[in-house]
């Protein structure tokens, strides 16, 4: 396999979450590969939508470690990935930007000075 392919393959799959590659021969020995994303490993209670008590920021978690955070009239501000471990979270924007929080209870989040709900 060329090691091409599997650094782009390592490097998307880490992108994304859990992914499956697949190496394909076509005619004349061509080759194609195909990338599936998975659900995310492991699961945790806070997926879905939280945001402040004014709707300025309303932060999704999304079921594949990614989240997308939109603030006032802009859709997406803020775009990464996260981690929950117990009742802690952490983010990391695709921009570099860190941060994290805690989950106060099944729908309470503090996160970077604000008081986040869960939105049904």
């Amino acid at each position: 396999m060329n090691s091409l392919l599997v650094n782009a393959s390592l490097l998307l799959a880490a992108g994304i979450g859990l992914a499956t590659t697949t190496i394909e021969k076509g005619p004349e020995g061509s080759s194609r590969m195909t990338i599936t994303k998975a659900a995310a490993a492991e699961s945790h209670p806070y997926v879905g939508m939280w945001v402040t008590a004014d709707n300025h920021v309303r932060h999704e978690l999304l079921p594949n470690g990614r989240y997308d955070e939109a603030r006032g009239s802009r859709e997406s501000a803020y775009r990464g990935r996260y981690k929950v471990t117990g009742s802690y979270i952490e983010y990391w924007d695709d921009t570099g930007f860190t941060a994290d929080g805690t989950f106060v209870d099944a729908d309470t989040l503090h996160h970077g000075g604000m008081i986040l709900r869960r939105r049904p």
